[in-house]
């Protein structure tokens, strides 16, 4: 695992090319295969990747433009099955191969996401519909609903009417069904043409576990907002998260191996439960005993630490302070 700091202005388009020429340049040549998201490939660049000799391979996500136009292609297409729950179509087309994939797993989940935001969606436009408030407030919390569940508010036809203000509402049920073949549904493209669909799927589920780190990064381990202004203090910032994000992998292996179906996130909130406390006791000659002392696992995580094969510390031995002196 390694990471680098870019400027906060650096678009995403602009890093490949500089990136493969760093990489070669560190390490070397080498039969290397590229996994990006969509945003970062241009055009201009994949097809320097195809150009070199060897070509430099690569496998990215492709916008949901792109889908459309091949759809009609893909249809007539079998479905291969490239491992348990994943299905794929595979189109060659201008010396590269598109990989539709289909995934159980993904589209229960996405499903499940989309119901629950639409659900809140709902419920909240109902609420706003029935506030007595005047326009300008209701399109406000119109405004916020929309930011708080921005994939059900595509899924939503709302309306204020100009003179009383009031608000309705209905389900885009074309959009929602298009949504529906679209989830857990993805479309790859790749130069790898002469691979089997179940490495090439491989190669995607890593590009997932490397979003999920960076999800990890801004939420579990806060590394955003960033309020230094000095680079060096900036680079310090990311360096700590990073070694945290080190160790929160590190536990999320230990948890496979030993407490498997807990995350590193539950396990941690488990752990948060236990406090370090200082008990402090008055004595007659106006000292103090001091005893810092960690609360006491509850049932459930104390079988954690069980399972984890961790062993607490003793508690700490007791300290006396000195008297205060008289002011």
């Amino acid at each position: 695992m390694a990471y680098e700091v870019l400027p906060g202005n650096t678009a995403d388009s602009t890093t490949l090319r500089s990136f493969l020429a760093k990489i070669e340049s560190q390490y070397g040549k080498a039969r290397r295969v590229w996994v990006m998201d969509r945003g970062v490939p241009t055009e201009a660049v994949l097809a320097e990747m195809r150009a070199c000799d060897p070509p430099v391979h690569y496998l990215v996500g492709t916008p949901k433009g792109r889908l459309n136009r091949l759809e009609k292609h893909l249809l007539d297409k079998p479905w291969q099955k490239a491992r348990q729950g994943v299905d794929v179509k595979l189109l060659s087309q201008d010396d590269e191969l598109y990989v539709f994939a289909q995934s159980a797993d993904r589209i229960g989940k996405e499903r499940a996401m989309r119901r629950r935001q639409l659900k809140w969606l709902w419920a909240r436009l109902k609420k706003i519909s029935l506030m007595e408030v005047t326009t300008q407030e209701r399109l406000m919390k119109l405004g916020a609903a929309r930011s708080k569940a921005p994939s059900a508010w595509r899924l939503v036809k709302t309306e204020v009417d100009k003179n009383t203000g009031a608000l309705t509402f209905s389900l885009d049920r074309g959009k929602l069904r298009k949504v529906r073949r679209r989830e857990g549904r993805y479309l790859l493209r790749t130069n790898l043409t002469e691979s089997d669909p179940a490495l090439l799927w491989q190669y995607y589920i890593q590009l997932v576990a490397v979003e999920e780190a960076f999800k990890n990064l801004k939420g579990d381990l806060a590394i955003r907002p960033i309020f230094h202004h000095d680079e060096e203090r900036i680079e310090a910032h990311i360096f700590v998260a990073f070694l945290a994000y080190c160790l929160q992998i590190t536990l999320t292996r230990r948890l496979h191996g030993l407490a498997p179906g807990l995350t590193a996130r539950s396990a941690l909130t488990k752990f948060a439960a236990m406090q370090m406390i200082d008990v402090h006791l008055p004595t007659n000659d106006g000292r103090e005993i001091v005893l810092t002392r960690y609360t006491e696992p509850e049932p459930e995580l104390r079988l954690l630490i069980d399972r984890m094969d961790l062993a607490l510390p003793a508690q700490p031995p007791p300290k006396i302070a000195s008297a205060a002196l008289p002011r």
